[in-house]
């Protein structure tokens, strides 16, 4: 059989047993019957259709860009970054919660993220995926795309490593593939579990075929652990070089706004503040619809709850570090920009950002908020939304007004900018679907050796 029983130990931090009397075969139905005979459920169907929809609107808009051009997006100059850099660095944010789970939490030994780490995996691929979109569709010219690549170009045009283009080029990509093998890699000895129990011969080859040959013997379980742990740790620095590396993006300029030091682990903070506000945001509706509520328990979304707390906590600070220098500094320009933030144009954007990112996330302090799973789903949403917002004031409001009055300009959204945005959130969501239909959202090995040690600890 494919779970043979050989335990990794990733720690010895107490997890609360799974709520119910369960079995090793018990937890392995539950989980694989999503996928091999569970009947999908209707909410599946409706919800896949409704991303389909908006994966055919991202469709539309991008293919009239590559004909008309980027002309029919609000950018103008000054205001040459608009909503592709937006929402660009918005879903690489997104990305980060996955890895920050399934890595790091891993080498600190806290086994609450074994119920969540599979699927916050799988959503930090898509985010990314979604991101990379975005810099491509901005060139204007994206079949030029592979001027960003370090090629041995004949006609001597290499790229300009001196752009943050190129850094963005090198952190995504790599940051993309080593999230992609750790995913792969942990997905091996499910994939070998489902090939076992699949009745339709077809399942069998293609579980088979990406098992790997997977037997469950010891020597398996032994380079598994060591390529796990290993992966582990490459991916652990890339949670923080791949945003510092998209915060340097603006802070390697003199624009106000943008040319401050505090951005690289503001982002960082920023990003793991909004991508676990994305899981939660996708773990309550999973856990009610296949009901999943012992396996994901209360004890999960507290967790959760309570490091979106902290993280957005350092965020707050960043804002008021922020706006305290831009005193401080006696520099009339940087002054003028966190005036021109609250009080200008785009004001309103400054204050409902306020409002979603510190003001709303303060009930999170009380148990009884983050133990309301309704309250708690509408709190990662308001912070999604304040996230996106915040990239939207550091890129178009610093850009909106520069050094010189006559270089002044607003920008203004057209259709076919939300167009392409509300597209790649219906393409994340078709990912994840189809996501969720084929491959097991949790764990089953690492949730039946949860269930081995909760056990022996309760023996």
């Amino acid at each position: 059989m494919a779970q043979s029983g050989k335990n990794l130990k990733h720690g010895s931090t107490r997890q609360q047993p799974l709520v119910g009397d369960y079995t090793f075969g018990s937890v392995t139905d539950k989980i694989s019957a999503i996928v091999l005979r569970g009947r999908t459920p209707r909410n599946w169907y409706f919800g896949f259709a409704v991303a389909f929809l908006l994966v055919m609107v991202l469709l539309w808009s991008v293919g009239y860009l590559f004909l008309r051009g980027v002309g029919i997006w609000g950018i103008n100059m000054p205001v040459a970054w608009g909503f592709a850099i937006v929402n660009f660095v918005w879903w690489i944010g997104i990305g980060h919660a996955g890895t920050l789970i399934s890595a790091i939490l891993l080498l600190l030994r806290q086994q609450w993220r074994t119920s969540i780490n599979r699927f916050a995996e799988a959503m930090t691929l898509f985010a990314v995926a979604c991101a990379g979109l975005f810099p491509l569709l901005h060139l204007g010219r994206p079949e030029y795309f592979y001027y960003l690549v370090p090629y041995p170009a004949t006609t001597g045009m290499w790229p300009q490593f001196r752009s943050p283009l190129m850094w963005d080029f090198f952190a995504v990509a790599t940051y993309a593939t080593v999230s992609l093998f750790f995913w792969y890699v942990g997905l091996i000895p499910d994939l070998a579990t489902l090939r076992d129990r699949a009745k339709r011969r077809f399942s069998r080859i293609a579980y088979g075929f990406l098992a790997m040959g997977w037997r469950g013997s010891a020597r398996h379980w032994q380079r598994y652990q060591r390529a796990y742990l290993l992966l582990a740790g490459l991916a652990t620095p890339l949670v923080v070089s791949v945003h510092t590396i998209v915060s340097l993006d603006f802070a390697v300029s003199i624009i106000p706004g943008w040319h401050t030091t505090v951005f690289p682990p503001y982002f960082v903070a920023g990003a793991i503040y909004s991508g676990f506000a994305m899981v939660l945001t996708i773990a309550i509706p999973l856990r009610a619809v296949y009901g999943l509520q012992d396996l994901v328990t209360a004890r999960h979304l507290d967790n959760m709850a309570k490091v979106m707390l902290a993280s957005g906590l350092v965020v707050a600070y960043g804002y008021l570090i922020e706006a305290f220098i831009a005193w401080y500094s006696g520099n009339l320009f940087e002054r003028y920009m966190m005036l021109n933030r609250a009080f200008g144009e785009y004001g309103w954007c400054y204050w409902l950002l306020i409002a979603s990112n510190i003001v709303v996330p303060q009930l999170l302090w009380f148990r009884s908020v983050r133990h309301s799973v309704p309250l708690l789903f509408v709190i990662a949403l308001v912070i999604n939304v304040g996230m996106w917002l915040e990239r939207f004031i550091i890129v178009v409001v610093s850009l909106s007004r520069d050094f010189l009055p006559s270089s002044w300009g607003l920008y203004v959204p057209t259709f076919w900018d939300w167009a392409t945005f509300i597209g790649t959130i219906g393409l994340f969501a078709a990912l994840l679907f189809v996501f969720i239909r084929l491959l097991p959202m949790i764990s089953i090995f690492e949730m039946r050796e949860l269930l081995e040690e909760s056990k022996g600890e309760h023996s």
